[in-house]
């Protein structure tokens, strides 16, 4: 006699599971791809801070000292790097997918090289605006 045919559910659970974490090593440009999103969610919430300011800066005295105080505070200038980091990190994401748009840069040597190149520009850009904003204060 034959088998009956097995159920829809049981044929799914001997299908074969992704090899993504079996066969792929984490690479740089894997790492970067992740980096690039975890920087545009943080770009959202740093522009909601922006917002505020502005808000408060259309309004009265009183909401712009609040949003002053906050802003200047520890964890406010903290919030503030990160936001210039992820600013530049996640511009200078966006020139590395130009790049490869463009059909350059795809091979081994340059996808590392333009992946170096986004973290330390925008480690790079984020302390030289740092060092002038605070030059000019």
């Amino acid at each position: 006699m034959a088998e009956p045919n097995p159920s829809p559910l049981a044929a799914e659970a001997r299908r074969p599971l992704s090899p993504h974490l079996q066969v792929y090593r984490l690479t740089l440009t894997m790492m970067m791809s992740g980096i690039h999103r975890i920087t545009g969610m943080g770009l959202y919430l740093g522009t909601l801070l922006l917002a505020w300011w502005l808000i408060a800066a259309a309004t009265d005295a009183a909401s712009f000292e609040t949003v002053s105080w906050v802003i200047s505070s520890i964890i406010g200038r903290l919030i503030l790097l990160g936001f210039t980091w992820a600013l530049f990190t996640h511009m200078l994401g966006g020139v590395r997918h130009f790049i490869w748009d463009a059909g350059r840069g795809m091979e081994h040597p340059e996808r590392e090289y333009l992946a170096h190149m986004t973290i330390w520009g925008g480690l790079a850009l984020t302390l030289i605006v740092w060092i002038i904003a605070y030059a000019v204060r």
